[in-house]
């Protein structure tokens, strides 16, 4: 048997040479001067075209390194987010935002590592929990996060509500703190996939934020070149979550779950409802509090139930088995000592108190009977124009702002009895937010039938 040599991309023959190895240079003949025309690249995308791995190597390589303009690469995002990639432009798309940049190695940490991504959902804080109690079962979890996309909140603009903590770290650092504290929420560094980092801000200001390809390399880049070893998507569904249909929520964890096990990451998926807002709070500072009474041992019911159903699929994924369960060690408080940790290694001061709201406002129910919906969309809106999130990528957000839930799906109410509560540092923005709850819930005589309530978990895709 005999076995052939690699083939050299710069003296290859462009006729017979592999185009998934080929530098794009010597083996198109649209090329100039080593470089794509970014139009004619966009414009085959636009008309349905299927592009070229070189098409795409070079106009990832070329966007991160500025030579391609923000308006090129809004062009692109929504001809794709339009036409879609096929699963073979999906795998180099996302392999070129990974060789943007660097490959963590987290072989040193001394335990398995094994990371959570959400898609994104109202009032999910559950990263906040979930990281230091997964550490606590014996797990190092390295939770590069991101910041607020549309009307769903980011972990770093909830993270920033703490005195003091900070989102970024060094590779160093990242490393060190695994080893240490076993626990990590922190922002990708610079090096890592920053591709994904232009393209991220991009999306959320470009109305592509909902599409299949964008939301899967974007996760799937950074989260594989992390280094970790195994990977548990939390993928919504629902009014509140960018994909409202569970079957395209289905698909988006498919397409995931391929991309990480292709490149080797032990990757698993729960389909998780959002019709609701998880927990009462939606809001940064809000939120941070909530996490904080259930890593005390309380907590609302379906923060907790989550919680501890994907520690369980991070542990089991992880070849981590015969330890204590997740939900005693939480019900105890056991992983409170890992997150202060976390948060003192981040330059925090988890003993802080938290920022409070300067003025507030209150939605009564209209009428006896009972609460039978709250949209979670309407929810995440009405929290992101009091100030929680941002219509630019350049926009701070404010840590106080947001919406607290009185009231949730299935619960009696009483004429006049607090349904939200709005939280705002900014009187000019209460309009907004009003108008966007106009409608958001609805009261009935009946209570809701058990069998119309969508289940937390769906179900479980891949590992």
């Amino acid at each position: 048997m005999s076995t052939a040599r690699p083939t050299d991309p710069r003296t290859a023959d462009p006729r017979t040479a592999d185009p998934r190895t080929a530098d794009p240079r010597t083996t198109d003949p649209r090329t100039t001067d080593g470089a794509f025309d970014a139009v004619d690249v966009i414009r085959t995308k636009r008309d349905g075209g299927q592009l070229s791995d070189g098409q795409i190597r070079w106009f990832i390589d070329a966007y991160t390194r500025g030579a391609i303009a923000d308006e090129q690469a809004s062009a692109m995002t929504m001809a794709i987010f339009w036409r879609g990639l096929e699963p073979d432009e999906l795998a180099t798309w996302t392999a070129a935002m990974i060789a943007s940049g660097e490959r963590l190695d987290l072989r040193s940490v001394g335990r398995p590592t094994v990371d959570k991504h959400s898609t994104g959902g109202v009032g999910d804080k559950v990263s906040l929990v979930l990281c230091p109690l997964v550490a606590a079962c014996g797990a190092a979890v390295p939770q590069l996060s991101g910041r607020g996309l549309g009307h769903t909140g980011g972990t770093l603009d909830k993270m920033e509500a703490i005195a003091g903590w900070r989102a970024q770290l060094t590779n160093e650092q990242l490393v060190a703190q695994l080893r240490d504290v076993g626990a990590v929420i922190c922002a990708a560094g610079a090096g890592l996939a920053p591709a994904d980092r232009k393209l991220y801000a991009l999306r959320d200001v470009t109305a592509t934020v909902e599409s299949i390809p964008l939301i899967a390399s974007s996760i799937m880049s950074k989260k594989i070149a992390e280094g970790t070893g195994a990977l548990v998507l939390d993928v919504k569904y629902g009014s509140g979550a960018f994909l409202p249909d569970p079957e395209r929520g289905r698909e988006l964890a498919r397409t995931m779950v391929a991309l990480g096990e292709a490149h080797g990451v032990r990757t698993s998926a729960l389909l998780t409802a959002m019709e609701s807002p998880l927990g009462i709070a939606a809001g940064n500072a809000l939120e941070v509090q909530e996490a904080l009474d259930c890593l005390a041992g309380g907590g609302p019911d379906d923060l907790r139930t989550l919680t501890v159903e994907l520690a369980r699929e991070m542990l089991r994924m992880a070849g981590i088995a015969g330890g204590p369960d997740p939900a005693d060690l939480l019900a105890g408080g056991a992983a409170m000592d890992r997150w202060r940790a976390l948060v003192a290694a981040q330059g925090g001061d988890p003993t802080a108190p938290l920022p409070l709201a300067v003025e507030r406002e209150v939605l009564t129910a209209p009428a006896d009977g009972f609460l039978t919906r709250l949209d979670a969309r309407a929810v995440g809106v009405a929290a992101w124009r009091l100030g929680a999130g941002r219509a630019r990528k350049e926009d701070p957000v404010s840590p106080v702002a947001g919406v607290r839930c009185l009231a949730r799906p299935g619960d009696a109410v009483r004429a006049g009895q607090p349904l939200l509560e709005l939280h705002l540092d900014d009187a000019a923005r209460l309009p907004g937010a009003l108008a966007a709850l106009a409608g958001a819930y609805a009261i009935s005589p009946a209570p809701p039938d058990p069998d119309t309530l969508a289940p937390l978990v769906l179900d479980r895709i891949g590992g």
